[in-house]
């Protein structure tokens, strides 16, 4: 399944209360992540507010479509909003991928799986 990677800017005077909140996120909020085709989604936060998100998902726009016809994930992104210096979560920045060790080791003809001490 692909992997996106985006960013977002929290705003450094509310880091300690959005790293509380995502600490605890509502079950019925993960559900709808997890129902809407999100998977193994992780964030990332730098003291700069810096916020750094990787999901993997057949297709992000209809994953964030599918999650925002949710009306938990509209309570959610209303409590969300004045943590982002935007004002809210919706200004995803998606990255490019530049480097793949496992799939550059399978175009290698190499192991993607440690296979011992090297000479």
């Amino acid at each position: 399944m692909p992997r996106v990677c985006f960013t977002l800017q929290v705003r450094p005077d509310r880091l300690a209360e959005y790293r509380e909140r995502h600490a605890t996120v509502w079950p019925e909020m993960l559900c709808a992540l997890r129902d809407a085709g999100w998977h193994d989604y992780q964030l990332f936060l730098r003291e700069d507010g810096l916020l750094v998100g990787v999901v993997e998902t057949d297709d992000l726009a209809a994953a964030q479509a599918a999650v925002d016809a949710t009306e938990v994930s509209a309570r959610w992104e209303a409590e969300m909003a004045p943590f982002f210096a935007t004002g809210d979560g919706r200004g995803k920045s998606t990255l490019d991928l530049v480097f793949d060790l496992d799939a550059q080791l399978r175009a290698a003809g190499e192991a993607t799986a440690p296979t011992g001490a090297r000479p």
